[in-house]
């Protein structure tokens, strides 16, 4: 698969995923996994680029004695969302143009 589609599609799961509920880094890969195999090392700079995008926001919570850091998605988030899925119309639109007589 090519590696910007890729990205894009990481990054839609991601955001798909924190529609849940917030989440952490390695929770989210663990159920990426039904989709997207995905590691931990390909996660967090896609976690950063979201949050400098301004698509989720990021706390710490305590958790067994350590700093666990969370991520929730935003307003900004959720249009990203809506804005891939108009953008994947129009992907299978030429995908089915692509697959037609084939």
């Amino acid at each position: 698969m090519d590696a910007q589609m890729k990205r894009g599609l990481i990054e839609a799961c991601i955001l798909k995923l924190l529609t849940q509920g917030d989440s952490y880094g390695y929770q989210l890969v663990r159920e990426a996994e039904e989709v997207l195999s995905i590691s931990e090392s390909t996660l967090y700079p896609v976690l950063r680029r979201l949050e400098t995008a301004g698509a989720l926001t990021v706390y710490t919570m305590e958790h067994n004695g350590r700093l666990r850091k969370y991520y929730a998605i935003t307003d900004t988030g959720r249009r990203k969302i809506a804005d891939f899925l108009t953008e994947w119309e129009d992907v299978m639109k030429v995908y089915d143009f692509i697959r037609r007589d084939v």
